[in-house]
């Protein structure tokens, strides 16, 4: 493949040998895998002796919210993130799972598993979890993704906002990387043939050839990485999105999903940084609008959710 760009591994000028030859492929596929799709412009790859770390602010270029009917009542608010990627891929004995994202795509957005409820225990894993699935009870939006509790957009199921903008779209395109270091694939094989059924296994990935390993997305349920196969050394301390606060440490009241649904909800964005988001639930109008304030990485918010029972809420909240 002939790359974008050009990655340079330096070591004392010494050519890499062995291991620290895998690892300088290893971070010049993910680097490649950035740059390929066209997203190098707002994620940064920067390579250590056992990590790639992937920069990014979270917030894609794709529209957002739309189609959304079981909203949390929270917004994609852009978040300086920074997550490392193993270089040096080990199978593990026993699948791991979070109640936080398992990997990031190739444009930054970090990619969760199928769920809302949650860390899943082994149980879980292998029952699908149908009163969990983000999917089924409406709180994805159009593209795959909505919102978490710390007002950050990421993935429950496949990405295919981002795939349609992706350069090197195609089913040998690498749309993201789990944090043990396995790339995630969409619903093709690489060489574009059909993935029989039962060949996923319980994380929703298979053998291959060049990585060893890799993830594919799904039709059906999981939809996307359910856990990771490979070992992650303090898997549970990895990096999370820092949520919103106030100025005296207060965080952001959860949303809780209205009982059946909310109706039109709209997300728009203007040209000065201001967003909204609009929606109705029996017949009422209700919204979340914040702008970037004075102060750096804060936004001032107006709301009026059904969370705090209609009532009109103002405050500034920070990264």
């Amino acid at each position: 493949m002939i790359y974008r760009h050009l990655l340079t591994v330096m070591l004392g000028g010494l050519a890499l040998t062995g291991e620290a030859q895998a690892h300088g492929e290893h971070c010049e596929a993910i680097a490649a895998s950035v740059a390929d799709a066209g997203f190098d412009d707002s994620v940064t790859v920067t390579c250590s002796d056992a990590h790639a770390v992937l920069r990014s602010d979270t917030y894609p270029d794709h529209e957002m919210m739309t189609g959304i009917t079981g909203t949390n009542e929270q917004v994609p608010v852009p978040a300086d993130y920074a997550v490392p990627v193993l270089l040096d891929p080990v199978p593990g004995t026993v699948p791991l799972t979070r109640d936080s994202a398992l990997g990031v795509a190739v444009n930054g957005v970090p990619i969760f598993d199928y769920t809302a409820g949650g860390e899943m225990s082994q149980t879980d894993l292998a029952h699908h979890q149908a009163h969990h699935d983000t999917v089924q009870t409406g709180q994805l939006d159009a593209c795959g993704g909505h919102e978490g509790r710390g007002d950050d957009y990421h993935y429950h199921a496949e990405p295919v906002c981002m795939i349609a903008q992706m350069e090197n779209a195609g089913p040998d395109a690498i749309i993201g990387w789990a944090f043990d270091g396995y790339p995630i694939y969409g619903r093709l094989n690489p060489d574009g043939t059909a993935i029989p059924d039962g060949a996923l296994d319980i994380c929703n990935g298979q053998p291959d050839e060049t990585f060893g390993y890799r993830y594919h997305t799904s039709e059906g349920a999981p939809y996307i990485v359910q856990c990771l196969m490979g070992e992650v050394a303090a898997f549970d301390a990895l990096p999370r999105v820092r949520a919103l606060t106030t100025a005296d440490g207060g965080g952001v009241d959860p949303g809780r999903p209205p009982r059946g649904g909310v109706e039109g909800l709209v997300f728009t964005e203007s040209a000065d940084g201001s967003r909204s988001m609009d929606y109705t639930y029996e017949g009422e109008d209700y919204y979340i609008r914040y702008a970037p304030s004075e102060s750096p990485g804060c936004y001032d918010f107006t709301t009026r959710t059904v969370t705090n029972g209609g009532q009109v809420v103002s405050g500034e909240y920070c990264r």
